[in-house]
């Protein structure tokens, strides 16, 4: 497994034959600071794990260029088709489903934020309820990308069920838990072998970097890949 981090919440994950992006904010994203084109070769996935602009990202672009499948919940499916995605390539779902995208398995399980597009004028569209998303790769590690959320107790329900090895854990704090809470939920609920911190160091109101996340995971035996944004992290 190859995961590269594109900045914020977006990531390129290579698993057999699957190139995934999931969250493919790049145009506009200050940490990406790159078009979407090269970072798109090749993808079969777009997997989307709320509304939010800042997480559709480049969706629609990508999707067109490569005909990538579109996976999320239903409204957000549902309203990227009326932005142009092909109604026969979303794979839609929601909370406690589990979808099979064509040598993987993608299962929607419970976020603690909020999801919507904005547009012009200040308005917002409601996008459903936002998600994290469970991949089951076969002969290889279960990777959970927690999407943005709080910390909460059935976290310890995810992973009884599904019993990820690889996190992908949000950490820059007001709209997402910070780096000493994200640590927390990590030791305290779940069996991780590694995580990777993102959704930090974007923006001026998100903290610059994952040091309170390092601190807070030093001890629990879990390896922490602090990931440079382009890096490709083999695991």
């Amino acid at each position: 497994m190859k995961i590269t981090w594109l900045g914020h919440s977006a990531f390129r994950i290579e698993v057999g034959d699957a190139r995934i992006l999931i969250d493919p904010f790049l145009t506009g994203n200050p940490s990406w600071g790159q078009g979407w084109e090269e970072i798109a070769e090749g993808v079969t996935h777009v997997l989307l794990t709320h509304g939010h602009n800042d997480h559709v990202g480049d969706t629609v672009a990508i999707h067109k260029a490569t005909g990538a499948m579109v996976v999320g919940n239903y409204e957000l499916c549902m309203f990227l088709v009326g932005q142009g995605v092909d109604p026969n390539r979303i794979n839609p779902g929601n909370a406690g489903g589990t979808v099979d995208c064509g040598g993987f398995t993608t299962t929607f399980v419970q976020a603690l934020h909020s999801s919507s597009f904005g547009g012009e004028g200040g308005q917002n569209t409601y996008l459903g309820n936002p998600l994290g998303l469970v991949l089951h790769f076969p002969g290889d590690r279960t990777l959970y990308h927690m999407g943005d959320t709080d910390i909460f107790s059935d976290m310890a329900l995810i992973d009884e069920l599904h019993e990820p090895k690889i996190g992908l854990v949000p950490v820059g704090d007001r709209f997402t838990m910070g780096g000493a809470v994200a640590a927390l939920a990590c030791r305290r609920f779940f069996k991780f072998e590694t995580v990777i911190p993102c959704h930090f160091g974007t923006f001026p109101m998100l903290d610059q970097n994952a040091e309170k996340f390092v601190a807070g995971m030093d001890g629990s035996g879990v390896a922490v890949k602090t990931p440079t944004v382009g890096e490709a992290i083999a695991l």
